[in-house]
């Protein structure tokens, strides 16, 4: 005698073979123009540079303020009187 399938289960089955079918990688077919590839060129740049001068505003300015307010300032020849 033959099993009675229920209608659910073919329901299921058919969602679960539709998401494998769905995310199944396909082969793109577009062109990215000149015009296009040039501005995503240019934007990857400008991150980069953002990053890098981030880094030094952050970290290499506070230190170069440091090891310059430990040097004493230079006195004026004409009286004893440190400059402004």
């Amino acid at each position: 005698m033959k099993p009675i399938q229920h209608p659910t289960r073919r329901y299921v089955t058919a969602l679960v073979f539709g998401i494998c079918i769905a995310i199944l990688p396909v082969t793109a077919q577009a062109y990215v123009g000149p015009g296009a590839g040039l501005t995503a060129i240019g934007t990857m740049l400008a991150l980069f540079a953002a990053l890098i001068l981030a880094v030094v505003g952050f970290v290499w300015y506070p230190i170069k303020r440091l090891v310059g307010a430990g040097k004493t300032s230079a006195k004026d020849p004409r009286n004893d009187e440190p400059r402004k």
